[in-house]
């Protein structure tokens, strides 16, 4: 499925701003960058700006399904957004020393499946990871039900909605790859080995706050941490504390990598 320009697309919510996929080029630390489900890259571009003014060099996806149309979001499979994330990394250990995995949301699982299975990954970066959200079993039990007759959900709120991008209402079968995305990435957490940092905003409504715990308890690294930020809802790398998770992220990745040099 061919991503086509998100940039006047008017299936998306802020049509106006760039969300397509981007490879921007810089020293020997890559990172892979994942925007989250119904989203573009516009919701991590201000972070990759700032990582690659460090001198990273940074590679953001536009995963499939997504800053297309919602009915292209109902017709891929979860198994879809991890090649196309294995595509990105496999170019960013061709062009660099190191390599790390970023993600926000459902960007966050991508990171965890790809540092599952790809032992070289140097570290992990999550924001909001969406290991578990707000949704009930009953909410999931008439998802299930309604997905062969409704196309889309519409919902509560846009969070973050001046700066994000993305499909304003939810498509179902779509919702239902992610859940498929979730339990599978869940049961693979202690596979994860590499130093992991972890962010939650206060006021995220989208996704559980013991996620950062599910996530912390269930992988087998020795180096982790997990930060709340008090200011930042679930659209935490669009919220007015990017710029500190930012620094923090650049300082864990600093940090990792002087440890190794001195090994």
């Amino acid at each position: 499925m061919k991503n086509k320009k998100t940039t006047g697309n008017l299936h998306l919510h802020n049509s106006h701003l760039d969300g397509d996929a981007f490879f921007w080029e810089g020293g020997s630390v890559g990172i892979l960058l994942s925007h989250g489900f119904t989203a573009t890259t516009a919701e991590v571009r201000l972070v990759a700006e700032k990582f690659h003014a460090q001198g990273y060099t940074v590679a953001a996806p536009l995963l499939p399904g997504h800053g297309t149309t919602p009915d292209d979001l109902n017709q891929v499979k979860w198994k879809d957004w991890v090649e196309s994330g294995e595509e990105s990394l496999q170019n960013l250990f061709g062009s660099c020393e190191q390599v790390w995995v970023a993600g926000a949301s459902m960007g966050g699982l991508l990171a965890l499946y790809l540092a599952s299975t790809n032992s070289q990954i140097l570290g992990v970066l999550l924001y909001v990871p969406a290991i578990r959200t707000m949704m009930s079993k009953m909410d999931i039990l008439k998802l299930y039900l309604g997905a062969p007759f409704v196309k889309e959900l519409a919902r509560n709120s846009l969070d973050g909605s001046d700066l994000w991008q993305g499909y304003p209402g939810l498509p179902l079968k779509g919702i239902i790859q992610f859940l498929r995305f979730q339990s599978t990435t869940t049961k693979r957490l202690s596979g994860v080995h590499q130093p992991i940092l972890i962010f939650q905003g206060r006021n995220d409504v989208t996704v559980v706050p013991e996620a950062g715990e599910i996530i912390m308890d269930g992988v087998s690294s020795e180096i982790k941490e997990h930060h709340w930020m008090e200011k930042s809802s679930h659209s935490i790398l669009l919220d007015e504390e990017y710029e500190e998770v930012a620094e923090m992220s650049i300082a864990f990745i600093e940090r990792i990598s002087e440890t190794l040099k001195k090994h």
